[in-house]
C-alpha cells in the first residue's frame, strides 16, 4: 500500500480540483457576500443603539431606582381605596369574558363562511377572509382609541375592540380547523339525507368543537390582558385605576393592582385547564 503525501501535491493538482469541485473550497464572490451580510447587521445594529440614545439608560438609573423602591415599599394601606380597585378588576373580567364570547360566536359563523369545504362560492369566502384580516390586522389598543372616540369613555368601548380583534383571530383561526376535518364523518352523516344545518351539527361541530373552546379560553385569557391595557386609553376597568395611580406617583398602588391582575390571570389559567381537560381530555405525547 502506497502512503498519501501532501509532498506529492502540486499546484497544478489543487488548481485541477479547485476546478472540478469548486463548492468545497469556497468561492471568492461568496465569502465577500457573506462577509457584506455581517457587516450590513453589525453596522444596523450600532446605528439602532445610537439612533434609540440606549446610553440614557445609565442616566437614569437612579430614577429607576426611585420607582423600583416606590413598587416595594407600600404605606398608607388602610388609605387604599379598595372597593374602587376590585371594582376595576370585576369590570376587565367581565370586559374581556363579554367581547371575547361576542367574538367567538360571530367567529363560529365567519369560519364557516370562509372554509373552503363549507363555502363552495369563493367571492363570498374570500371577502369574509378579508373582512378578517382587517379586523385581526388592526391592533386592539387602535380599535380601542376608535371606540372611545365613538362611544365615549367607559367599559363598552373596551368590549367593542375586544369583540371586534377577537372575531378576525377567531374567524381565522376557525375557519382553519373546519378545513382539517375528518370528511368522512361529514359525508356519513349527509348520506342519511340530513340538511345542511344538521350536517354541521353533527358532521362538523363535534370534530372542532374541542378546538374552538380550547381557542377559546385562550382568547379569554389573551383578552383579559389586554383589557388591562385598553383601560389606558379610556376603556374603562382596572387600566384605569393604573393610569390615574401612575399620574398620581402612587407607585405602590399600581404594583397592588398589577399584582392582583397577575392573580386573577392565574386563577383564569387554571380554570381554563380544567375546562379543557373536560372537553379534550388528558392526551399523552
Amino acid at each position: 500500500m502506497r502512503a498519501f503525501s501532501l509532498a506529492s501535491i502540486d499546484e497544478a493538482a489543487i488548481a485541477e480540483e479547485r476546478a472540478r469541485n469548486p463548492e468545497a473550497f469556497g468561492s471568492l464572490t461568496r465569502r465577500v457576500v457573506v462577509t457584506g451580510i455581517w457587516v450590513v447587521i453589525l453596522a444596523y445594529i450600532v446605528g439602532s443603539l445610537w439612533w434609540f440614545d440606549v446610553a440614557r439608560l445609565l442616566d437614569a438609573s437612579e430614577r429607576a431606582l426611585r420607582l423600583i423602591r416606590g413598587f416595594l415599599v407600600w404605606s398608607d394601606m388602610g388609605e387604599w381605596q379598595y372597593r374602587q380597585i376590585y371594582v376595576g378588576i370585576a369590570q376587565t373580567i367581565a370586559m374581556a369574558f363579554l367581547g371575547t364570547l361576542l367574538g367567538t360566536l360571530a367567529a363560529l359563523v365567519l369560519g364557516f363562511l370562509a372554509a373552503k369545504n363549507t363555502m363552495p362560492l369563493g367571492i363570498l369566502r374570500h371577502a369574509v377572509r378579508r373582512l378578517l384580516d382587517v379586523f385581526r390586522g388592526i391592533d386592539q389598543l387602535v380599535w380601542g382609541l376608535v371606540f372611545v372616540r365613538a362611544v365615549g369613555l367607559g367599559p363598552l368601548a373596551g368590549v367593542l375592540a375586544v369583540f371586534i380583534s377577537d372575531m378576525g383571530t377567531l374567524g381565522k383561526l376557525y375557519s382553519e380547523a373546519i378545513e382539517n376535518i375528518d370528511r368522512k364523518q361529514v359525508e356519513g352523516v349527509r348520506a342519511t339525507g340530513a340538511g345542511e344545518l344538521r350536517v354541521i351539527r353533527y358532521g362538523y361541530l363535534p370534530q372542532v368543537l374541542p378546538v374552538f373552546v380550547s381557542l377559546w379560553l385562550y382568547s379569554f385569557e389573551s383578552s383579559t390582558r389586554s383589557a388591562t391595557v385598553l383601560g389606558l386609553v379610556g376603556a374603562g376597568g382596572v387600566g384605569m385605576i393604573i393610569i390615574e395611580r401612575f399620574r398620581a406617583s402612587l407607585f405602590d398602588q399600581v404594583a397592588f393592582v398589577v399584582l392582583n391582575v397577575l392573580v386573577v390571570i392565574a386563577v383564569i389559567d387554571w380554570g381554563s385547564a380544567i375546562i379543557r381537560r373536560r372537553f379534550i381530555g388528558e392526551r399523552g405525547h
